[in-house]
């Protein structure tokens, strides 16, 4: 939004602001926020920073915690959910002490490494990508995990099971998992998602379209434009901030989480992906297999080669492998093709536009840390094409038929991506040389990675025992 802090400064007196406000992306990929009254506003904040504990944001051992970070003022957004006029930015993080400077383990660092990276090698000038945000909208949501006690009451006005609502029940409920583009009066949420999608284009974000998805209990979906990486990474935060602060601002709940509802349909955060140079898209060739050049094909396979290890990145979420389940339309089959949705790269068949000519990684969901998740893409797609990882060579494809169609003897040929955080975590232990190219990734932060999710989640979840266990063994 701002050049420099000389623009900052008029902005902030011309529109009466009162605070300033930073927020910081943790390691799982939140934000938290520091604030300070617009009086305490000055350049050194923008060369020294503010320091903060970064071993509560997850990026450091209590007794190495000391960091700073330091505003980056091209972010910054005028944050019309504070009741007091507020500016936010996005900060970065750096280091203290001995070694003071850039953090490496700063996720917008990291996205910043990737891309330079790519300039360097001399494949591509951009990384351009298109995530999708689905999403659900609930009316209610309560849970509780005690060790004498477990719940969740989930209720969506428009679901089927309240059919038989006594009170204010019109009778347009959506059908089970018949939600996909339902329009009014059965789209309860349409003017709010249109609310969010005019937010979203305030603050430089360009929503491509909105429209409900398939799960009946409030399934939505925005797409956004195409855009580079590390503006497109920053966009998927603010994205997830709109929808949530916009759903609390209208008396509803929004979850990105993959799997809120048993039976429901899933949420996944597709990756659209192409890659730039001299302005050109690169993936483009007309006489190639789907109109994609070779280079894109090599970055197909190397994305394939590696989607063991990346989804500990793209999916790093226990919940998140509640949705990846075969036979739904959630991918688990590790191959490409056109048009195919059950496939882990699918090619979408109605994007006609050389210059738009590219693929989707599916499987992906927005409990990621958007940077890391897309820089480990484009770290798996640049070692694909230094590698040439033909993809039809090594066996994924393409298959252009729904993978679960085929006879059992060849489906049982492809395989599948990994079933659980903890085996994606064990693939990331043996599979990331690739993430170590010019000090993007470093052996430190996967190992910090690794460890704050086995610790901090797959162990959490794995000690307690669920509602379900109760059905199945209770009586044995």
């Amino acid at each position: 939004m701002f050049k420099n802090f000389n623009e900052l400064k008029k902005f902030v007196e011309e529109n009466g602001i009162k605070i300033i406000d930073f927020k910081v992306v943790t390691l799982p990929g939140r934000w938290n926020h520091l604030s300070i009254p617009v009086e305490r506003l000055n350049e050194k904040i923008f060369e020294e920073g503010i320091g903060f504990d970064g071993s509560s944001y997850g990026y450091s051992s209590i007794e190495n915690s000391d960091m700073c970070f330091i505003p980056d003022l091209t972010t910054a957004f005028v944050d019309t959910y504070c009741k007091v006029p507020t500016v936010s930015m996005i900060a970065n993080i750096y280091t203290v002490g001995k070694e003071e400077g850039r953090f490496s383990g700063d996720p917008r660092f990291v996205a910043e490494k990737a891309e330079e990276f790519l300039k360097k090698t001399g494949i591509a000038d951009e990384f351009v990508i298109g995530p999708e945000f689905e999403f659900y909208l609930f009316d209610h949501i309560s849970f509780e995990a005690k060790n004498n006690h477990q719940e969740v009451t989930i209720d969506s006005k428009q679901a089927y099971w309240n059919t038989n609502e006594k009170e204010e029940n019109y009778g347009y409920k959506v059908p089970f998992q018949r939600g996909y583009h339902r329009d009014l009066p059965y789209d309860l949420n349409n003017d709010l998602r249109s609310e969010m999608t005019l937010k979203l284009e305030s603050m430089g974000v360009d929503v491509k379209y909105h429209h409900h998805e398939v799960g009946a209990a409030g399934q939505l979906e925005l797409e956004v434009e195409l855009g580079e990486m590390r503006r497109m990474a920053d966009a998927t935060m603010i994205a997830k901030y709109v929808i949530k602060n916009e759903a609390v601002r209208h008396g509803k709940t929004a979850t990105f989480m993959p799997k809120p509802l048993y039976g429901e349909a899933g949420s996944g955060m597709h990756v659209h992906m192409l890659l730039k140079k001299n302005g050109g898209n690169l993936f483009y060739d007309e006489k190639g297999y789907s109109k994609l050049s070779q280079e894109a094909l090599y970055f197909i396979g190397g994305i394939l080669r590696h989607s063991k290890a990346l989804l500990a990145f793209t999916n790093p979420s226990t919940n998140s492998y509640k949705r990846l389940v075969p036979g739904f339309e959630a991918p688990v089959s590790i191959c490409f093709a056109t048009g195919n949705r059950s496939s882990v790269i699918r090619i979408p068949g109605y994007v006609k536009n050389p210059e738009k000519r590219r693929f989707e990684f599916r499987p992906s969901d927005a409990t990621a840390n958007p940077y890391l998740a897309y820089s480990a893409l484009l770290m798996a797609g640049i070692d694909g094409i230094l590698n040439k990882i033909d993809p039809t060579e090594a066996g994924f494809g393409p298959f252009d038929i729904n993978v679960f169609d085929m006879p059992e003897e060849e489906r049982n040929k492809i395989e599948a991506l990994p079933t659980s955080l903890e085996e994606a975590l064990e693939e990331l232990k043996k599979d990331h040389d690739f993430l170590l190219k010019d000090g993007v990734f470093d052996e430190h932060f996967i190992n910090n990675w690794i460890k704050f999710k086995y610790d901090k989640e797959v162990m959490k979840i794995a000690k307690v025992p669920s509602p379900i266990e109760f059905e199945l063994y209770y009586d044995l």
